[in-house]
């Protein structure tokens, strides 16, 4: 009997359904203009684009101009790429422009889907960004949509790592943007240490579509992105802790798989304290309980965490000396993303690698608020169903399932249970045999490198044919990926999220033609072309017969979605396939989130060995398994969002303020209202309100005065005169410390004094917020303790850091007064050694910035000019204000040895 809710849902139709027939009479309108925009000229196409703008710029809507602006869209996409989108295509378009998320299933085109949206907001003259997962698929999509963009008569840019300053500001200023989320993060961070307007590359953040946007916001929103310079080296402390670690018994730590964590027991921290005053590490005297045994303790705990909860070839690969971490969600490589808090650094003592410096933290941002600045947000993936609840609650994005072009005919099978690992794999290995042997492509999912070589091994000794897809094969990817449709090819695959490329059936032609093209240049393209196409129907007619393709998965992950990820592969644009899922209940969800019920029911069943269970109950309580897994996990990130939301307001406030005085010609003001309040705060802390002359504290005031503002003023005589009050006094001295600094500014001119001004504001800004950075991390990693006090660890983090954010208010105000008051004219021996010590301090900070997180920092530097001498002028030539430096830092020489000269 069907409940009231399912009844409602066949008169009225889901909320989805709705939302897909709300958009139905837009298509039609669309469709409606086809003909019409057909008879146009490739000229007319791209007046159409004028004539768009123009009427947006009179006050036509977004909104209004969608029909005209797709049709046109659509048009030059069949001249540019021979591609007419469906209907489907067209609704998915919509769905992003008005900034949800669009589910659509792997096949239905969602890079041509993008153009849609991102041409129609361009028209605003704003800038769009599409963002991908990785810098292949960045300049690949760029490369490809960017003919669509051209027949439009748009600009297309691509942002990558390494990518000079002046290509990257210009792909900025292009039409469409494409870039990874990485890559747009740093460059977001160092446009906000930029000393100049002019250098920054980033524009507004008006409107981003973002390509496997589950992948993006939800899989790397736990990591925030980090700039960091280097700290003090403390090699031979890890070196020593990770010699103690394998001393300790399983009674002296407790594992958390659960929460990934790991910590000392009582007994344990005994042995630990022992072990560390004999090697002379704990001096004598000292427990690991005191106060200056944090940095210690901090780091045993990242020794045990890289020992018992790090696998290499599982969470990292070591290459080249390097520990090179693997990502979790897609199986690539991650060079130069590296752990913070010392655990990188007790990873590489663990394998005997180099211990590259530990770091400190200059700038750092979350995807989560990043992709908030944004005025409008989209984004499209094949699965985003069951993560609904956290798009909509973080980033208030609906999630709109979008219908294929073509019913899916794939069959989803019920998973098969088994009691050990080794049944399990004889199982998996007998069903690629079946499926081999009747020429069915397989693609074989596992969780992590390990376990794919491991089947990888089991396939050699049964003699069946593969290609393995992981970290390892990165640079293989796109053809392992082109050969998996061809019949009875076998592939592992450590995770499909995000390949970026579809398994054709019967492999795939342009990959094929390539090849061929590639091992005879001299052959005909055409004659070759039709003979590849041949041959490829024939194959695709044999994978059809057998099946299409199998995706036969390994094991379960901990989110549906990835599972989705992995069977969605199979059964594009209404091909024929299969899925199947093989389990044990060795394998890590069902071991850590509870088979016990499981394996006695499984028991009590009497099951013989290689005997395997399949029911919909046993689904129904693995995904009800994820479902907590999912839930826990969107609590940590909801959590890790609540504490970088208080940061994240003081980041605004700073960035905001430093942004206000690289735009100001007259910094002056700021600067003369900071040495105000300062006046203000020496009046009410030495000459309170309320108090009578008598109770004033002048000597304390006069000391106060020379500190901060460098001035020796009859403060005492003046305080003696009659009527003269808290107001008169502060008047008085704000009247003297202005014209002080006027005359100051008058030995040094206008010009240069605002320079100098600015130069001191921007320095002593990013000094105070790298400070505050790191206090707020240790403030973050001692707040937890609090709860045991039953007090909220949020509420107190949240106070303690207004408290810190205020502080370094004042202190900033104090320091940036106290500077400008004791700056005067330099002398020229005086103007080059501050120069090259100011130079020597930029090229430092350029070549140390390092982003923890896949993607790099800084411009390419250039050859350094013959004859350069460092301290002589005279060698550096006459380069213009816009040349490259003959330093060859590849900045700008305005903006390097030429900043002071």
């Amino acid at each position: 009997m069907l409940g009231l809710g399912n009844i409602a849902k066949k008169v009225f139709g889901t909320p989805n359904d709705r939302r897909v027939k709300s958009a139905r009479p837009l298509v039609a309108r669309i469709n409606a203009l086809e003909a019409d925009i057909q008879s146009r000229s490739d000229e007319e196409l791209i007046a159409k684009t004028r004539e768009l703008q123009d009427r947006f710029g009179k006050g036509e809507t977004l909104d209004e101009l969608l029909p005209e602006a797709f049709a046109n869209c659509r048009e030059a996409a069949r001249r540019a790429l021979g591609l007419r989108a469906f209907d489907t295509q067209l609704m998915g378009g919509i769905f992003l422009h008005q900034g949800n998320i669009a589910e659509m299933k792997t096949g239905e085109g969602k890079t041509l889907v993008a153009t849609f949206p991102a041409y129609l907001n361009a028209l605003a003259g704003k800038g769009v960004h599409v963002v991908t997962v990785n810098d292949y698929l960045a300049k690949r999509d760029a490369e490809w949509m960017g003919k669509v963009f051209a027949q439009l008569g748009m600009t297309t840019g691509v942002v990558y790592p390494y990518q000079p300053d002046e290509e990257k500001r210009a792909a900025y200023q292009s039409d469409v943007t494409y870039a990874t989320n990485n890559e747009l993060g740093f460059d977001y961070l160092r446009d906000n240490m930029k000393a100049s307007v002019e250098q920054m590359v980033q524009r507004e953040h008006f409107f981003a579509i973002v390509d496997e946007v589950d992948s993006i916001l939800i899989d790397e929103a736990r990591t925030p992105l980090i700039i960091s310079g280097p700290s003090q080296d403390r090699s031979e402390l890890y070196k020593t802790l990770n010699q103690f670690v394998p001393q300790l018994a399983e009674e002296d730590f407790k594992l958390d798989e659960k929460t990934r964590n790991a910590t000392f027991t009582e007994e344990g921290n005994e042995k630990l304290e022992a072990l560390l005053a004999e090697a002379g590490v704990l001096p004598e005297g000292q427990t690991l309980y005191d106060p200056e045994s944090t940095t210690i303790v901090h780091h045993a705990n990242q020794a045990l965490r890289a020992h018992k909860l790090f696998q290499r070839d599982q969470n990292y690969i070591v290459q080249n000396d390097e520990v090179v971490l693997i990502d979790e969600f897609t199986g690539r490589m991650m060079k130069g993303r590296r752990l913070s808090d010392g655990l990188h650094q007790a990873i590489e003592a663990k394998e005997g690698v180099a211990i590259q410096p530990e770091n400190v933290t200059l700038a750092s941002v979350t995807f989560q608020n990043y992709f908030r600045l944004y005025d409008k947000l989209s984004g499209m993936t094949g699965t985003a169903a069951t993560e609904a609840e956290e798009f909509a609650d973080i980033y208030k994005l609906g999630v709109v399932e979008v219908p294929t072009n073509r019913p899916i005919a794939r069959v989803d099978e019920h998973d098969r249970v088994y009691r050990t690992g080794n049944e399990k794999y004889a199982a998996v290995i007998e069903a690629i045999r079946e499926a081999h042997e009747k020429g069915q492509p397989i693609l074989v999912g596992t969780t992590s490198i390990e376990k794919s070589e491991m089947l990888s091994q089991m396939l050699d000794k049964a003699g069946i044919k593969h290609n393995v897809l992981n970290a390892r094969q990165h640079e293989q990817e796109a053809y392992i990926v082109a050969e998996a449709g061809k019949p009875g090819a076998v592939t592992i695959a450590t995770n499909m999220a995000g390949r970026g490329t579809d398994i054709q059936l019967g492999g795939n032609v342009e990959m094929k033609v390539m090849q061929a093209l590639a091992a005879d240049p001299e052959a005909n393209p055409d004659d070759l072309r039709a003979k590849i196409e041949a041959e490829h129907a024939t194959d695709k007619d044999k994978v059809i017969g057998a099946g299409g393709l199998f995706v036969l998965a390994t094991e379960r992950h901990e989110s549906r979605r990835i599972d989705n990820q992995l069977r969605g592969r199979s059964g594009r644009q209404g091909d024929p396939g299969r899925s199947l899922f093989f389990l044990s209940l060795e394998d890590d969800l069902m071991r850590i989130f509870g088979s016990e019920r499981l394996d006695s029911v499984l028991s009590k069943l009497g099951m013989k060995e290689g005997e395997a269970i399949v029911h919909p109950w046993v689904n129904k309580s693995l995904e009800r398994a994820q479902g907590k897994v999912e839930g826990r996990n969107f609590d940590i990130r909801k959590q890790l969002l609540k504490f970088d939301d208080v940061m994240n307001d003081q980041r605004k406030a700073i960035f905001s303020q430093r942004r206000e005085i690289m735009d100001s010609e007259e910094v002056g003001e700021i600067a003369a209202d900071m040495r105000h309040q300062v006046i203000h705060d020496l009046i009410d802390q030495y000459l309170p309100p309320r108090a009578y002359a008598e109770q004033w504290d002048t000597a304390g005031l006069h000391k106060a005065v020379v500190e901060t503002l460098n001035m020796n003023l009859p403060l005492e005589d003046w305080a003696a005169e009659d009527g003269v009050d808290q107001a008169a006094m502060r008047d008085r001295l704000i009247e003297a410390t202005d014209g002080y600094m006027a005359e100051k500014e008058s030995g040094f001119g206008a010009e240069t004094m605002r320079q100098v001004e600015k130069q001191i504001l921007l320095q002593s800004i990013d000094q105070k917020w790298r400070d505050h950075l790191l206090t707020l991390e240790h403030l973050r990693s001692v707040v937890g303790f609090r709860g045991y006090a039953q007090r909220d660890p949020l509420s107190e983090y949240k106070t303690e850091s207004f408290q810190l954010f205020e502080g370094l208010l004042d202190s900033l105000r104090s320091d940036v007064t106290q500077q400008l008051s004791r700056i005067r004219p330099l002398t020229d021996q005086e103007r080059e050694q501050m120069m090259r010590q100011y130079q020597d301090q930029q090229q430092a900070q350029q070549s140390q910035m390092t982003p923890e997180h896949e993607g790099a920092a800084g411009g390419e530097a250039s050859a350094e000019a013959p004859g350069f001498d460092e301290n002589d002028p005279a060698s550096w030539g006459n380069p213009s204000r816009n040349d490259p430096c003959p330093c060859g830092s590849g900045s700008k020489f305005k903006h390097c040895h030429g900043r002071l000269a």
